[in-house]
């Protein structure tokens, strides 16, 4: 279990965190990590457009409409036990339940190791939920976030606080660089033929995990500025960071057997991607949109408590969840 969690970004970005915790003048040139951010956000679309492109319209669509239902849904409950249950603010709430709406692959690409180890066998739709999830998370946290703005502007109680500017809210949101990044190489990676994409196979994928690292190491060391904000609500919020994992692991189950009829192995992949938290899509699209959100908080959240719990004890527990519910139907 311990070599699962010894992989490269986490240890980069535990690496960023200590450099800033010792004073090293370790630094990242200034626009480097606006690069990577746009970087990672044309690698993973060109990928998810690769992979949708391989599914027919006639099999995928339940797939996909359930993907767009977890990935629009998870957020908002997500935001709203931020708000009600955790007291927090409502820019780093929304910042947060973009993490939670969306999906790690880190996590997906773990539990697929975990069925192989098993030899058990799994559906091929689970990879493109993975890929769908992605953006509609975002899109709903930017939302979230452009409303707590737009109330932060208004006078308290107006009645048409929550009606005012929404179509232009919801244009910048469809606009917004990091959306439009996403869906357009989605599109570019479903539309471009095997063997032209292969031409640029290097770019958006041998030195993915390369750029990843070197995202995640000035993430770290971004984060451990502020490491004292998280300490101020760290209970509430690692209790938040196990529970929410578990909530969405159950609607991943419940969607997975119930409407789309997968077995043990696709309804595992499934929960992960309702339990799991993004910390490769979300964090560059969030850290150029809502700047004022902590990155100590939602980075924390995501890659330093909810990525090893789902690792060690999450997978594991999915799967003979999945098991049951197929025996109970036997």
């Amino acid at each position: 279990m311990l070599s699962s969690l010894l992989i490269p970004p986490l240890l980069f970005f535990a690496l960023g965190a200590i450099a800033q915790v010792f004073r090293s003048d370790l630094k990242f040139p200034g626009d480097l990590s606006r690069a990577l951010s746009i970087y990672l956000l044309i690698g993973i679309g060109l990928h998810g457009g690769h992979e949708l492109a391989q599914a027919t319209f006639s099999t995928a669509i339940h797939s996909v409409l359930a993907a767009l239902a977890m990935g629009l849904a998870l957020p908002l409950v997500a935001y709203t036990a931020l708000k009600r249950l955790c007291r927090m603010d409502r820019l780093n709430a929304a910042a947060i339940a973009a993490h939670y709406g969306s999906v790690s692959a880190g996590t997906f690409l773990t539990a697929i190791a975990f069925l192989q180890s098993r030899d058990v066998d799994y559906e091929s739709y689970p990879v493109i939920m993975l890929a769908i999830m992605e953006a509609p998370a975002i899109v709903v946290g930017l939302l979230l976030a452009q409303r707590a703005r737009r109330l932060a502007g208004v006078q308290a109680g107006s009645p048409n606080s929550l009606s005012v500017g929404f179509g232009k809210t919801l244009a910048k949101v469809v606009t917004h660089g990091s959306v439009v990044l996403l869906f357009g190489t989605m599109f570019i990676g479903a539309v471009v033929s095997d063997r032209n994409l292969e031409a640029i196979n290097p770019f958006y994928r041998l030195i993915f995990m390369g750029a990843l690292c070197l995202f995640l190491l000035e993430l770290g060391m971004d984060a451990a500025k502020r490491l004292e904000d998280f300490w101020r609500v760290g209970g509430i919020l690692t209790a938040f960071g196990i529970l929410m994992p578990l909530f969405g692991a159950s609607v991943g189950l419940a969607i997975a057997h119930y409407w789309l009829g997968f077995g043990p192995g696709g309804m595992t992949l499934v929960a992960v991607l309702g339990a799991s938290a993004s910390y490769i899509a979300v964090p560059p699209a969030i850290r150029m949109a809502v700047p004022e959100a902590n990155p100590s908080i939602y980075l924390t959240l995501s890659l330093g408590i909810t990525f090893p719990f789902n690792v060690v004890f999450g997978i594991p527990l999915y799967f003979m969840v999945a098991q049951w519910l197929v025996a109970l139907n036997r």
